[in-house]
């Protein structure tokens, strides 16, 4: 189960008066992020000096192992850096920098998408003392945007269900997934999800964790659930194959830097243990 790095990370919105000299660096160009070129599997702080930081629009974001983090936004790659897809250098990213390079993602994005106010199409501005853009015209606030979203895994006796939607990568099969509407519960979201997406009904939702998710903006919240009735039945134009499959014959899943990659490996385990009744 994913486990929280709060001792590595400590964040606040708020710089420190007396800035690390080395730091932190998430450096976006649109949604795609930058490494330095020959370190696309590691990230390394680099010096609060480099000549190119100036003039970026930048976000603090706390501290990491001691040293500063910085969001920051560029109209084109430092030089000799490298762009690369953002879910592409997660996957080579420590536990520890994982949900700080996700928060990172999320206010670039946030700050990218909110320049106008949504009222009066004024041009919005950063608001001091907290983590939000004004209005100076009409004053509505905008704050960083979290959607919640739901992720399931379906089990029965020696069997999961998985489903892959036609954005997966290539064979790659993962749990349920679908975002919480409005006045739902996120359990009531589950139930109508799996129902929608594969015609099942389930039951025994037993909550499993969350990942901060930033694509672009989601905060994944993972259940298990004991199917109760139904054959499969995929979702037209959302789920392109879904089937059971043996607990010890699974099809290509997520990796672990994503929560459904954990979430598979560890309700396969509970099932063989034999943790999981009907």
């Amino acid at each position: 189960m994913i486990t929280a790095h709060t001792s590595m990370f400590l964040p606040t919105h708020l710089p420190p008066a007396m800035p690390t000299t080395e730091a932190w660096y998430f450096v976006f160009v649109g949604k795609q992020l930058c490494l330095p070129a020959g370190l696309a599997e590691r990230f390394l702080p680099i010096s609060a000096q480099s000549d190119w930081l100036h003039g970026a629009t930048r976000h603090y974001l706390g501290a990491l192992a001691g040293s500063d983090c910085w969001a920051l936004g560029l109209d084109t790659p430092p030089p000799g850096w490298q762009l690369l897809s953002l879910r592409a250098a997660m996957m080579a990213m420590t536990a520890e920098m994982l949900p700080v390079a996700s928060r990172a993602a999320q206010v670039m994005e946030w700050d990218r998408s909110h320049r106008f106010c949504g009222v009066c199409g004024t041009a919005t501005e950063l608001k001091q003392g907290e983590r939000a853009r004004v209005c100076p015209a009409c004053g509505h606030l905008v704050y960083p945007r979290i959607s919640p979203a739901m992720m399931a895994l379906v089990w029965r006796p020696g069997e999961i269900l998985l489903a892959r939607s036609p954005g997966f990568t290539p064979g790659v099969y993962s749990a349920l997934a679908g975002f919480v509407e409005a006045g739902e519960s996120v359990e009531d979201c589950v139930l109508r999800e799996v129902h929608e997406e594969v015609g099942v009904r389930v039951a025994d939702l037993a909550y499993y964790g969350s990942q901060n998710w930033p694509f672009p903006h989601s905060l994944m919240l993972a259940f298990t659930a004991r199917w109760v009735e139904g054959e499969i039945v995929p979702q037209a134009g959302e789920i392109e194959h879904a089937a059971w499959f043996a607990l010890d014959a699974l099809p290509p899943i997520p990796p672990r830097f994503s929560i459904s990659g954990y979430l598979i490996r560890d309700t396969v385990a509970r099932l063989q243990a034999g943790e999981l009744m009907p």
